[in-house]
């Protein structure tokens, strides 16, 4: 039987997970203090496999440039103050991506980003009026004043010929544009970000590690209790702080964790799967990320979109998401992890927000009885002439939806992405979905300021933070908006 370890050597840092949450907040406590010592832990065969492999997102550089339910309705008009915040977060991601290639250590950016336009279009007088609103309103601030409308055939031939194709003038359908939209290729980006971390600064994943437990530790802040499954043996690793990035397994170990403000987090798992195009022909002729309305009463998750990716360097065509369901909190998870996760201080906020969200529940049995001419019946809504034979479907990645108590101690359905820390930030948890990835620099820049803010708040990690993430933090007008929008362009080669 094999002999349980303790290493003996304190950690600045612990990340679970290795996806792009881990990755980017690795490198950027790295580039603010060369000498922290980092150990990343992750229990598969190589990093970005669940939650940053390009095949289990969306691949959008979500910036609220097409994203509708970034801009809801209100009282008559639409409110784009979301959209502003989640634009600014992705330009942040875009400032410190193009940090690297300024610095020779990202050498390829086309490989993980490219630029795809990306559309809003919907069709109903409702819906058109709507989108008609939200272009004025766009139009109107400096983030998104090259927006573009129409509601001419003619012009959405132009922009995406396979939507517009078989419609009519007659038809009440709109669209809007930005031309500057990107598709991001997370899985690769994801790996480039750990070989830099590997090569720069001796600092490499160790992969076959499950993380058992965290504990208190007298001597350092926590003690990690990790599986090596190489060779079934249990070590322990001492950190000052930890960071748990494991996508849907974070909530299942942040319950392990003693700290208050883990209580009445509970979560509910759903997995995304997409309509995939065979024909080649096809997919040359789509060149556009485009985004509709979800239905009435269906989750911002749900939104359907038309999307160009670049997945291992080829061009693909995808339409989705459709939601399935599986009790896994992971792809590469167990299927006790829905009823590992009900504990006494959640069971009340999980049956409020399942008796509050009874329409998502009445959503997922619908999008569980659907049949492949079900699926190709809402493709068709979008392509009309889409044959059912030219499409496969394909299971992506899993999610697990937030739950947690409000002010009256009842459970609400989250769809952001959450941090959870502890009072003294020696310990942070990542959970939720979308934007997710997109936003990776942003929330990972709170986490080091919650962890570590003597190094941001020094003289130099003040210098780095302005030479860096230019925008974080701060209040954007239009001069520093554009002044970095060119240059994080020119830098990552986005033409747009």
């Amino acid at each position: 039987m094999a002999k349980d370890i303790h290493i003996d050597k304190d950690y600045d840092l612990i990340c679970v997970g290795a996806g792009i949450m881990s990755a980017t907040l690795a490198l950027m406590a790295k580039l603010f203090d060369p000498d922290m010592s980092i150990l990343i832990l992750e229990r598969l065969d190589d990093v970005a496999l669940e939650s940053s492999a390009a095949w289990n997102n969306a691949g959008t550089g979500h910036s609220a440039l097409c994203e509708l339910n970034y801009c809801p309705q209100e009282n008559g008009g639409v409110s784009i103050k979301k959209a502003i915040d989640i634009c600014n977060q992705f330009e942040v991601s875009k400032q410190f991506w193009s940090y690297l290639v300024e610095k020779r250590m990202l050498e390829n950016p086309s490989e993980f980003i490219k630029n795809v336009p990306h559309h809003s279009w919907v069709y109903g007088e409702d819906n058109v009026n709507y989108l008609k609103k939200r272009y004025k309103e766009m139009k109107a601030h400096f983030m998104f004043d090259t927006i573009e409308y129409t509601e001419s055939i003619d012009k959405m031939k132009d922009w995406f010929p396979l939507i517009a194709e078989g419609r009519t003038s007659e038809e009440k359908i709109a669209a809007s544009r930005i031309n500057r939209g990107t598709e991001v290729n997370y899985g690769n980006l994801t790996r480039q970000l750990f070989k830099i971390l590997e090569t720069e600064f001796d600092t490499k994943v160790q992969c076959h590690h499950d993380v058992l437990d965290i504990d208190p530790d007298v001597d350092v802040e926590w003690s990690v209790e990790i599986k090596d499954l190489d060779s079934d043996q249990k070590k322990y690793y001492d950190a000052k702080h930890v960071f748990i990035g494991a996508g849907g397994g974070s909530l299942l170990l942040l319950q392990k964790v003693e700290i208050d403000e883990k209580e009445g987090y509970g979560g509910f798992p759903v997995s995304g799967e997409w309509l995939v195009c065979k024909n080649p022909e096809i997919i040359k002729q789509h060149n556009a990320k485009v985004y509709s309305k979800a239905g009435p009463h269906d989750p911002p998750m749900s939104t359907p979109h038309l999307d160009t990716r670049y997945i291992d360097g080829k061009k693909e065509l995808l339409f989705g998401p459709f939601a399935g369901f599986s009790p896994k909190f992971l792809k590469e998870g167990s299927y006790l992890d829905l009823f590992k996760s009900i504990k006494l201080d959640n069971i009340t906020p999980m049956l409020g927000a399942f008796w509050q969200n009874l329409p998502l529940t009445k959503y997922l049995i619908e999008q569980l009885a659907m049949s492949h001419e079900d699926r190709m019946n809402d493709l068709r809504k979008f392509y009309k002439n889409a044959k059912s034979d030219e499409w496969e479907l394909l299971v992506a990645g899993q999610r697990v939806q937030i739950i947690k108590k409000n002010e009256f101690e009842k459970g609400e359905l989250q769809f952001g992405t959450e941090v959870v820390s502890s009072k003294d930030g020696s310990i942070t948890c990542l959970l939720g979905a979308s934007p997710g990835a997109s936003t990776a620099t942003h929330v990972m820049l709170q986490v080091l300021d919650k962890a570590f803010p003597e190094i941001l708040n020094s003289e130099k990690g003040k210098r780095l933070k302005a030479d860096i993430v230019p925008s974080w933090n701060t209040e954007v007008d239009e001069t520093l908006f554009k002044t970095q929008l060119k240059i994080s362009e020119e830098r990552l080669k986005l033409k747009t």
